[in-house]
């Protein structure tokens, strides 16, 4: 064939190669680490990444949220929000028994005498777990019996508890709906609050045993009344 179009078939058949070889060679240039940028393996695994505190006189550390989670998981210690929150429920639970142990002579309704036997059966282990779990924490109750019920989301106040008492009948059905609904809701708050800014593992356990309960719990109320 003639020389010119010999040339323009190698052309054609050459361009392709060239394209792939130049896309290789610029691949292999992105993965290297000339400019003093940190290599895929000395970056994060992928996924959002936290900022992890440094020792003293150490830099922060930039890690993967499963190295965070690693790291927690290592040291669990208790932290004032875990200690606090133990402390606090107690005094919360107890006040739910206080109300619980009302039902059996003053609710008329089967469904609320059986609701407050379960609240029973629930709280009164928890209150022994969570005082067992501030012995080995070396932590007591005292800042827990101490603590403001005002500031305790959910806790009845001493005049709607007073009402409860002299309450008998669908009245005591009604009003014991209404403030267990509102101490319950205290209690996924206080929960919430402690998985957010708790680090014991222990805990976080027990907070999400009380939302699983206490959440189910809400809506059953919220059927009964």
């Amino acid at each position: 064939m003639p020389f010119s179009r010999a040339r323009r078939t190698f052309a054609r058949t050459l361009t392709p190669l060239a394209f792939a070889l130049l896309a290789v060679a610029a691949t292999g240039c992105d993965s290297g680490s000339g400019d003093g940028s940190a290599t895929a393996d000395s970056r994060p695994a992928s996924g959002p990444s936290v900022i992890a505190p440094g020792k003293p006189g150490e830099k922060n550390k930039v890690l993967s949220a499963e190295e965070a989670q690693r790291r927690r998981k290592q040291d669990d210690s208790p932290n004032t929000a875990d200690i606090s929150y133990a402390q606090m429920m107690i005094v919360h639970h107890q006040q739910a028994l206080e109300m619980t142990r009302l039902a059996p002579g003053h609710a008329r309704s089967t469904k609320v005498k059986q609701l407050a036997e379960r609240i029973t059966a629930e709280q009164g282990p928890e209150i022994e777990t969570m005082r067992s779990w501030l012995k080995e924490a070396g932590a007591g109750e005292q800042a827990g019996h101490g603590h403001d019920h005002g500031a305790m989301p959910g806790m009845a106040t001493e005049e709607q508890l007073t009402e409860l008492r002299a309450a008998h009948g669908e009245k005591f059905d009604a009003l014991f709906l209404k403030l267990m609904i509102t101490h319950h809701e205290g209690a996924l708050t206080m929960a919430t609050d402690v998985k957010g800014q708790g680090n014991n593992i222990r805990i976080e356990e027990m907070a999400d045993d009380v939302i699983a309960q206490q959440s189910a719990e809400i809506r059953r109320m919220h059927t009964m009344q």
